[in-house]
């Protein structure tokens, strides 16, 4: 007679299998694209305890499981000053999927409710240079997000609209200020609706941002409130609705930034003009380049 399942073996087993297209095969396609996992490294999985950041501890206690490259894991939570509920439905839910967490506790909460101004940006940058520290602390080498494809992409719009340049989200960068600290993405492939339909399959639920900013959004009636991403979100739910394809070409265009046709950018803070070469130029690219331009008018 076969054993039945524990709770955490069906959900491990359901990412492997009928969710294995969808988010573990972009998972592990990301990790050997991008070079995320090096032999000896150690990586912090940071929990927030979003459905995002939850599902990538699974999906790295599955890796760690199956690869033939050594790595460490620790799995690292960062209370901000979630409510008490919140606190433990994190708790909870680590507990089910068997993910042996460690708690920290901060009161970047308290700190950033008291600025007016770029207070989410404000807890992002004092969140992330917490969890750099502790994992430090920890010996970890690196620390890994959840931010999957639909944050890449949304991200991309933001900087446009709001920000007035053209910048993305990498799948992995530098510590600017922990030296020898590297952060990683490797949700980056995967789909936001595809993590809620494995969620819902499972019957998981999981906290959302527990901030007074997006209980804010919620109250407003109308999904958005002040918040410029969720703003995006809906911009984007929309004109999926006559281009499915639109986050796609958005992903696929960041990979395949053509600079020769941009009057200028940026390199490490550095700002590059084409009027500094243009005169260099051989005149067979001048004469495509006006060729383009010309298609374009037509």
């Amino acid at each position: 007679m076969a054993r039945s399942l524990t709770p955490c073996e069906r959900i491990e087993r359901s990412i492997l299998t009928e969710h294995r297209k969808k988010i573990w095969k972009p998972f592990i396609a990301a990790v050997k694209q991008y070079q995320l996992i090096q032999a000896g490294d150690k990586v912090a999985v940071c929990i927030s305890g979003g459905k995002d950041s939850v599902l990538l501890a699974k999906l790295f206690q599955l890796l760690h499981r199956h690869t033939a490259v050594p790595f460490e894991l620790e799995f690292i939570v960062m209370d901000p000053g979630y409510n008490p509920a919140n606190r433990q439905k994190i708790i909870d839910n680590c507990q089910l999927l068997e993910i042996p967490i460690r708690i920290f506790d901060s009161d970047i909460f308290d700190v950033t409710t008291q600025v007016a101004k770029n207070a989410c940006y404000l807890c992002a940058r004092m969140r992330r240079g917490f969890l750099y520290d502790r994992a430090q602390e920890l010996g970890c080498n690196k620390i890994a997000l959840g931010h999957h494809f639909n944050d890449v992409v949304e991200t991309t719009v933001l900087g446009m609209f709001y920000g007035g340049q053209l910048q993305a989200m990498l799948p992995k960068l530098h510590a600017s200020h922990f030296p020898g600290m590297e952060l990683i993405r490797p949700m980056y492939m995967i789909h936001e609706e595809d993590i809620l339909a494995w969620c819902h399959a499972n019957g998981l639920t999981f906290i959302q941002c527990a901030c007074r900013f997006v209980e804010q959004r919620d109250h407003s009636g109308d999904g958005v409130g002040d918040s410029k991403r969720q703003e995006v979100k809906v911009l984007l739910r929309k004109l999926r609705e006559t281009n499915p394809d639109v986050e796609k070409s958005i992903f696929n265009a960041i990979h395949c930034v053509t600079l020769d046709t941009f009057p200028a950018w940026k390199v490490h803070g550095q700002t590059f003009s084409y009027l500094e070469d243009y005169d260099q130029w051989p005149d067979t690219f001048r004469g495509l380049m006006a060729q383009k331009a010309d298609d374009a008018d037509r």
